[in-house]
Order: structure tokens, then C-alpha cells, then sequence
């Protein structure tokens, strides 16, 4: 990067129009002192060759010259001026709460809600390629799948693999909610957020849902909760010894516990009854949490005026051995 130059004091630059006067006058003045030398003809004078020293005669004037310019520009104070970016994302962590309990092998989404989940999920994460994101699972119980990570393609490769009966049946809300929490609760980002996703009612597990959204109010932890599932009976598959039968059957979801529980942490609770629609919510999530870069612009100005005056005193220093020794004018 090159630095950009200014000067403390731009106008002692004008200065400088006093060198081409002064190089005006010494011409003037070279004229006057030496009158030309009138010969009857000039013939003999080609073949004389000029010495080195003779044609470097002027060179202390020259010296002079630099030696003033320098000066000069130095007394301008000229400044490098190094300008960095520092570019602040504020870090947003984010941990994605899946619900895999069997009910979400209800086929009202295509091909069924866990599929849907994981696409609509695996999208989010596209969303949010500048945020670290961790997933945790739960069912009868919870743990978590990937804690917070930047590496989003072992993010995926990992959700991509989530399939109901990982763990024991059932809907553990508070404890999946609770697992998030752990992963959060150190986290020095300036904004911490859980997505908790599930289509059942908290009939399981440890840890009471408000709970837990206690302990994620502490933490100053956002939920953001989403219900899924259609309303009414939905077609939902069981086996059989006769192979894969489809019977209707209605899966509830506590709307009011999820609700309480985002209003709790300041998050905001939806309902996803289609694909779209869950894709829908999680652009509206991506938008509420979308980072906010602070560009802060450092610039530091040196001075550089000290190179500038060594090498006029070093050009003066020349310049007065010349004209004392090997380019002495005698008269």
C-alpha cells in the first residue's frame, strides 16, 4: 500500500518559484561576467576537447538548487499518511435447536417435516456465511450434533446425516433448549441466538422449558421459536407387517409455551405450516439478526521531513568540497 503524502504547512511550498529566478539570475549573471571571446574564425576550436571538469562546472550551482528545494520541502513538514480499515462484524452465534421425535416424519411437508427442517436449515446457514453456528438435536433427550463453528461445510455434511430415532422418542423442549443454552453460554459474541424448532408438546426430559428460558434470558440468549406442522390431522406413516401404511392423526403444538418462551428472551415465536412459509421465517430471522459491519478508519500521519535534511546536508556537504577543491574558480 503507498502511503499518501501531505504537508503540515502546504504553503511554504511556494517558495520553490524563487529556485527558477534564482537559476534565471545566475544565467544572467554568467553572461555578464564572462563576455564572449571574439576569434577572426573559430576552426581551431573543434578539436579542442572540453575537460570533465569544465563541463561540470555548474554542478555546484545545481547542489545549491536540490539543496534549497529540499529545504524548502522540508519546512512544509511533509507527512505520510498510512490509512488501515478495520472492518468489525459484530459476531453473531448462532445455535440451531432441531427437534427430531418420530412426529416429524408427518408427511404434510414434502417430503416429510424433517426433510423440510434440514433444507430450510442447511439455507440458513447458506444466509449466514460471517456468523459461527453450531446445531443440537433432541428428542427423548438432547446433545449437541456441532458446536459453534465457522465451517460451514462440516456444518452441513453433518446436518445433512440428523434422521428421527437418533436418540430415545419423545419432545425434551427444555432440555434442547437447555443444550443450545451450554453452548452459548460462554460465548463472548455481542449477539447470541437460538432457533428452537419442533412440532410437538414438551412431554419429556429434565428440564422445564421456561427454565430454560430463564437461564437464556440470563445470558442475554434471543429464542426465536418455530412451530411446524399443518392444522388438523395430517398424513403421518406407520409400519406395519404389511409395509408402510399412511393414517391421518393430529400432532399438537404447545403455541403458548413457545410463544411465552421468545417472549421471555426477546425473541419471536412463528408458525410453519408449509415449506414456504419455514422459509420464509428463517429469511425473516436471517433479516432481525443480520450483522451490522462498523468500518472504523485509522490514519496515521508521520513526518517525514528528517530524510529530506540529511540529504541536504549531505548535498551540501558536497557541494562545498567541490567547490573548494577539484571545481575551485580561481580569478
Amino acid at each position: 500500500m503507498i502511503p499518501e503524502i501531505t504537508f503540515a504547512y502546504q504553503p511554504f511550498l511556494y517558495f520553490l518559484l524563487v529556485i527558477p529566478l534564482l537559476v534565471a539570475y545566475y544565467i544572467w549573471q554568467r553572461k555578464r561576467l564572462y563576455s564572449d571571446m571574439q576569434y577572426s574564425h573559430s576552426g581551431f576550436l573543434k578539436n579542442v576537447n572540453k575537460s570533465l571538469r569544465i563541463h561540470l562546472v555548474h554542478l555546484p550551482f545545481v547542489l545549491r538548487m536540490f539543496v534549497l528545494a529540499l529545504l524548502i520541502i522540508a519546512l512544509a513538514r511533509p507527512q505520510s499518511t498510512s490509512r488501515t480499515q478495520d472492518i468489525t462484524i459484530e459476531g453473531i452465534d448462532i445455535v440451531i435447536a432441531l427437534d427430531i421425535s418420530g412426529s416429524m416424519l408427518a408427511e404434510d411437508f414434502k417430503p416429510n417435516r424433517m426433510e423440510a427442517a434440514k433444507q430450510t436449515a442447511l439455507d440458513f446457514i447458506d444466509m449466514r456465511p460471517g456468523d459461527r453456528i453450531g446445531i443440537t438435536i433432541f428428542s427423548g433427550q438432547s446433545f449437541t450434533l456441532v458446536p459453534l463453528t465457522t465451517d460451514h461445510l462440516l456444518l452441513k455434511d453433518m446436518l445433512r446425516t440428523v434422521h428421527t430415532g437418533m436418540v430415545e422418542d419423545g419432545t425434551a423442549i427444555g432440555d434442547g433448549l437447555g443444550t443450545a443454552i451450554n453452548r452459548l453460554r460462554e460465548s463472548d459474541a455481542i449477539s447470541k441466538v437460538i432457533i428452537l424448532l419442533t412440532d410437538g408438546i414438551n412431554n419429556t426430559g429434565v428440564i422445564d422449558p421456561l427454565t430454560a428460558a430463564e437461564i437464556a434470558q440470563l445470558y442475554n440468549i434471543r429464542v426465536y421459536t418455530v412451530g411446524v406442522g399443518s392444522s388438523g390431522p395430517v398424513p403421518y406413516p406407520f409400519q406395519t407387517p404389511f409395509g408402510v401404511q399412511y393414517r391421518d392423526v393430529e400432532i399438537p403444538v404447545d403455541e403458548a409455551l413457545l410463544q411465552k418462551m421468545a417472549d421471555m428472551t426477546g425473541g419471536l415465536y412463528f408458525w410453519a405450516d408449509n415449506i414456504n412459509t419455514l422459509n420464509e421465517i428463517y429469511k425473516e430471522i436471517d433479516q432481525l439478526e443480520r450483522s451490522k459491519i462498523d468500518v472504523i478508519e485509522f490514519a496515521r500521519k508521520s513526518d517525514e521531513y528528517l530524510p529530506l535534511i540529511f540529504l541536504a546536508m549531505f548535498l551540501i556537504m558536497i557541494e562545498f568540497i567541490l567547490r573548494n577543491t577539484w571545481l575551485r574558480v580561481t580569478t
